[in-house]
Formats: C-alpha cells, sequence, structure tokens
C-alpha cells in the first residue's frame, strides 16, 4: 500500500546516533478502513478509497451510513483515495490498514492544510521589505507596498500582482520527510522536520516515488 490518513498530534524532537538534537513531528497514521474499491472496468481508474477516524453515528448522512456499512465499519470522518499500489500490496473490501505499512529509515511526503493567518498585508505575505524608513518627509510607509504599476499604460493592475490578502489555509506538500521512528502498537509515525496544519489536522501520508 502507498500510504495512509493520519493526523498531527504535534512537534517533539529526538536524539540521532550521533547525539544531534533532531526536531520532529508525531502523526497518528492510521487505523484506516478501506471502503471502496475502484477499478478501471467500473470507475475509469484504479483506487483504494480509504476512511479515518471515528464519527459519531447521528452526525453522519444517511447515505454515507450505508457506505460505511457495507465495508462493516462504524462511520468516519475523512475519506481519501490512494492510486499507487506496490506489486502484491493490493487490500481487500474492508480490510484495516495500520502505521505497520510503513518502514524506518524511509522517507515519505505529507500532504495537509497549512494553517490560516486571515487577510494579512505584502511583509507577512510576501516578505516584502516596505518602502523605506521614516526619513525624507515619509510617514507611516515601513510596511507600505508602494507602486503597483503604471497610469496611463497599461492602465490595469497586471494579474498575479503580489498585494495584500488572505493568507494560508492551502494545501501544502512536504516531500521527503524521513521516518525517524515508528511505534506501531500505538499507530505513531515520527518524521523528521514540520508538516502542514494545526494539532490535530489531517494528513495524507504517501510513500516517497
Amino acid at each position: 500500500m502507498s500510504g495512509l490518513i493520519g493526523k498531527k498530534v504535534g512537534m517533539t524532537s529526538i536524539f540521532d546516533d550521533d547525539g544531534n538534537n533532531i526536531p520532529c513531528t508525531v502523526i497518528e497514521a492510521g487505523p484506516c478502513v478501506v471502503t471502496q474499491i475502484k477499478t478501471e472496468e467500473k470507475d475509469g481508474y484504479e483506487a483504494l478509497q480509504l476512511a479515518f477516524d471515528e464519527k459519531r453515528e447521528d452526525k453522519t448522512k444517511k447515505p454515507l451510513k450505508g457506505h460505511f456499512a457495507k465495508a462493516k465499519t462504524s462511520p468516519k470522518k475523512i475519506l481519501a483515495e490512494f492510486t499507487r499500489f506496490e506489486k502484491g500490496s493490493r487490500k481487500g473490501f474492508g480490510d484495516t490498514l495500520k502505521a505497520d505499512i510503513f518502514i524506518e529509515g524511509e522517507y515519505i511526503d505529507v500532504v495537509g492544510v497549512s494553517k490560516g493567518k486571515g487577510f494579512q498585508g505584502v511583509v507577512k505575505r510576501h516578505g516584502f521589505s516596505g518602502v523605506g524608513d521614516k526619513t525624507h518627509g515619509q510617514k507611516d510607509r515601513e510596511r507600505a507596498p508602494g507602486s503597483i504599476g503604471a497610469s496611463s499604460y497599461p492602465s490595469r493592475v497586471f494579474k498575479g500582482m503580489r498585494m495584500a490578502g488572505r493568507t494560508g489555509g492551502e494545501r501544502v506538500k512536504m516531500i521527503n520527510l524521513k521516518i525517524m521512528k515508528l511505534i506501531p502498537e500505538k499507530n505513531l509515525v515520527i518524521v523528521k522536520g514540520s508538516v502542514p496544519g494545526p494539532n490535530g489536522s489531517y494528513l495524507i501520508l504517501e510513500r516517497w516515488s
């Protein structure tokens, strides 16, 4: 199997064999249930749909209740599809996948939604340095964006102009994160470095390829 759905637990640090203190992220990976198997003949592509994290039954809509009942599992909060498979790794309908599908020391990709920061100016959003100092008659211009274009020509602002706006809350993929430690009995994967999103947010873990 190529990956799992997980949840960000938080950050910690561990020491490697050389005594270096390495910042790491703890991820609860699984258990995930196979709730649908998509095939080339029926759906036009091959994929496994996995479900993760328990959800109250009274908060689940009836169509989804039936969908989960077919897989003989309780309602889940999040669904995701995985299209990459290793030879002989296809799982059956209703099977449960846990963190032990990964190997300590291998590299994976982690996909999540970054923290939302609301409406921000150009200094925080794009790293602008501001117009300048308070000297030469300028006032309160340290974080201003400056000019955004010409006047009579082209008489408009070009698309993609870096300006103030909503920041964060976007899908981000971190690639080649090394698995520093596995705790399979607790379904925990500890990866080197940081991953997008706040604690408790959902992540997609995929084998690096």
